[in-house]
């Protein structure tokens, strides 16, 4: 068996691996082959300027058993994000192997904790990581899907946020995470800047702020990786009394300025202390509520556990539930 970044040449083998995928995962997978001219200068480059994600197959005579994806968390390359695992059913020796590589190849230049969100209902996917490969449960985030998003223009006060407001959008975000996940939650300002190379992302992200007397009181943003799907995301200091519809509907507005059809999802953030108000908000809306994702993370120092032994995994990435239903959730 061989691992190695996965090229071009591979691309007849991935599609025999992905077979069983939807045709819009296929035709993400192809797109982000097409693009490894611009893969190989990432590839080289050391990890604080590293702008795309990386993907890694495991290969054994000449067929691709699994794949691996990573991204660096923008603003601090010591945070990798698994975002895609792919393996044969019952491979489950071969998803081990891939996260294992990633973890020792990016720690080595650097990378100090890794992270991976799951599906709360992907029981053999939770314990391929947390009891094969050393991650730790941390918390939660749930998604909601407005059905019939309806924008209205209103004299709500906010403005687009600029790199020089990062310290302060870090210290409001840091200050209203609960205390028990600041330790692998906290963030820094840097991820709150837009990235240098932010035009070759895997996705579009527009910044906006809630500011009184030049202190920012609330901070949101809308995230794109397909112009079709939108996560809608928001913090608020918790002392104040915002109402959510009028945020919620700035961001619908600006989508809807670029967009005539598109699929908005608001991400509700367990670990942050307004979190029970937003979902009670959301409830009231009758939004419905889609996925929760468990986030699973890994510090790099820490042993790997032992390795259990009855395993049924094959896929982390792409929820197929929710894309049957016109909706993304990377």
């Amino acid at each position: 068996m061989q691992i190695r970044r996965l090229t071009y040449l591979d691309y007849q083998k991935l599609k025999r691996l992905v077979s069983y995928l939807c045709t819009d995962e296929n035709d993400r997978l192809a797109k982000s082959i097409m693009e490894e001219p611009v893969g190989i200068i990432n590839a080289v480059l050391p990890l604080s300027l590293k702008f795309k994600s990386e993907s890694f197959i495991l290969v054994e005579d000449d067929e691709i058993l699994g794949l691996i994806t990573t991204a660096k968390t923008p603003g601090n390359p010591q945070k990798i994000n698994i975002t895609r695992l792919i393996f044969k059913e019952n491979l489950y020796d071969v998803g081990k192997q891939l996260v294992e590589f990633v973890v020792q190849k990016f720690g080595a230049i650097g990378a100090t904790s890794f992270m991976v969100t799951i599906d709360e209902c992907h029981d053999e996917l939770s314990n391929l990581f947390l009891n094969g490969c050393g991650f730790r449960q941390c918390a939660s985030e749930t998604l909601w899907k407005i059905d019939k998003p309806i924008p209205e223009k209103s004299n709500f006060q906010w403005r687009y946020a600029q790199n020089n407001d990062a310290g302060k959008i870090a210290e409001l975000y840091n200050s209203e995470v609960i205390n028990i996940y600041k330790p692998s939650l906290i963030r820094h300002e840097k991820e709150f800047k837009e990235p240098f190379f932010s035009g070759f992302n895997d996705f579009y992200k527009t910044r906006f702020v809630i500011e009184d007397a030049k202190k920012i009181l609330g901070y949101f943003s809308i995230t794109t990786s397909d112009n079709l799907n939108y996560i809608l995301d928001l913090t608020v200091n918790s002392g104040y009394d915002f109402d959510y519809e009028k945020i919620i509907n700035v961001m619908l507005c600006e989508i809807a300025r670029k967009k005539r059809a598109f699929y908005p999802i608001i991400k509700q953030k367990k670990y942050i202390k307004d979190s029970e108000r937003l979902e009670n908000y959301l409830k009231a809306k009758g939004y419905n509520q889609i996925q929760t994702k468990q986030i699973l993370v890994k510090d790099f120092y820490k042993p790997i556990k032992q390795e259990s032994t009855a395993w049924n995994v094959f896929l982390l990435g792409e929820d197929q539930g929710i894309r049957a239903n016109n909706f993304s959730t990377k």
